[in-house]
């Protein structure tokens, strides 16, 4: 090893092979070359690489733990309320489930981010009244517009949550961020609750062998909390340690970008041959638009996934196919929609619905515009990036929109 570093003192690209091939004898060779000549630049710079002591990012040295355990605990408390007898518990998850959460995960950010005034009392004013709104909505068991409400309110906090995200720093690359953020999100979440199973079973399994059925109690009292603060540790694990999360997204978004263009391609071709369309077919029309949603979900995780200093030729055209198989998705959704509201007229539900496909037809329209000139040129993705960037506080508009003013205007029916 020694002989090797020697020879290829001035090749870094031989040093770098040489430190991946074997770093325990690397180093050991290192020490022993540098005291020949530490004044050699090429050993300077190894050696403040090999001896950087990357800050501790210890889970208990931080000062963002006691944010995190204070809004855990807070967050538990709001969810316990539908456990009260005077509560109507499913109204209550059904109004405020993203209370119990987004307003926390804002939290975390404004704080860890020191943000001003103006930021913290806009975010703070937001939460409020969609609180406040929701919760003064009829209780009307059969209305669209409240469903509408329901589905769109979490949305738009998730909007608010992004926009507490970017902080004083309201450009592409924060925006960027927060994708990327909510797809570690997902995955980090996803972990933890595995393991918050496997740690219930066990106890719950512990108790039972002495005798004492707890299911009952654990699952209503501390499940609920666990499950209330598990974004809430998540996000605080990535934010403290990066490295746990940051090599995990990107292989997961190279190994499900290409499933889910296969999949895509068989279900579009074999719900044609079938002549399955969802013009006529409501249930079918929602499963279009679903699928439409996830897979456009899986597009932005895709794109903010991508590693900005490598072109990646093939995952530019399989990103390309899986907008081009989307938009094929929308059209389709589209004209359903389209004819619906001609043959049966306009509901609060079909306007939600036809702007919505509006909007990510158009989204995915400059998307691909944007990926076929990234290959023609064979340039890096980061247009595409900035594309969905631009375009998220439109969609953060609609949902507001959706959610707020269509019950209104249709009179809460």
């Amino acid at each position: 090893m020694k002989e090797k570093m020697l020879e290829n003192i001035n090749n870094p690209t031989v040093l770098e092979q040489l430190y991946r091939s074997d770093k325990k004898n690397f180093e050991k060779a290192f020490d022993e070359i540098y005291v020949l000549d530490p004044k050699h630049t090429t050993l300077e710079i190894w050696k403040a690489r090999l001896q950087y002591n990357e800050a501790s990012s210890s889970l208990y040295s931080k000062k963002e733990l006691v944010w995190t355990l204070i809004l855990i605990l807070i967050a538990g408390l709001i969810a316990n309320i539908g456990n009260l007898k005077a509560v109507d518990g499913e109204l209550f998850y059904t109004r405020n489930t993203a209370f119990i959460i987004i307003p926390f995960l804002a939290i975390f950010f404004l704080l860890q981010q020191n943000a001003g005034k103006r930021i913290k009392i806009i975010v703070a004013v937001l939460f409020i009244i969609s609180a406040i709104y929701i919760n003064l909505l009829p209780n009307l068991r059969i209305s669209s517009t409240i469903q509408l409400t329901y589905i769109h309110l979490p949305i738009f906090l998730w909007c608010v949550l992004g926009y507490a995200f970017v902080g004083e720093d309201n450009n592409n690359i924060k925006r960027i961020g927060f994708l990327k953020y909510n797809g570690d999100l997902l995955v980090m979440s996803i972990l933890i609750l595995l393991a918050g199973m496997l740690f219930t079973v066990i106890t719950i399994g512990l108790f039972e062998l002495i005798g004492m059925n707890i299911a009952q109690f654990y699952m209503q009292y501390i499940v609920i909390w666990g499950i209330a603060g598990v974004p809430i540790l998540a996000t605080y694990l990535m934010n403290t340690n990066p490295q746990i999360i940051n090599k995990v997204t990107p292989i997961i978004a190279k190994i499900f970008t290409p499933l889910a263009f296969i999949n895509l391609t068989i279900y579009l071709f074999t719900l044609m041959s079938r002549g399955k369309y969802p013009h006529h077919d409501r249930n079918l029309l929602l499963i279009y638009n679903a699928l439409l949603v996830g897979v456009l979900a899986l597009i932005f995780f895709s794109v903010a996934e991508i590693d900005k200093n490598k072109k990646g030729y093939y995952q530019s055209v399989l990103l390309l196919g899986l907008s081009v198989l989307t938009i094929v998705i929308n059209a389709i959704a589209l004209s359903a929609i389209s004819f619906r509201i001609f043959e049966y007229g306009i509901t609060p539900n079909r306007i939600a619905v036809l702007g919505s496909n509006l909007l990510v037809f158009a989204n995915l329209i400059i998307v691909s515009v944007h990926i076929i000139k990234c290959i023609k040129n064979n340039a890096e993705l980061t247009t595409v990036q900035e594309s969905i960037a631009k375009y998220l506080p439109i969609y953060a508009i609609w949902v507001g929109l959706v959610a707020f003013i269509i019950p209104i205007i249709f009179n809460f029916k």
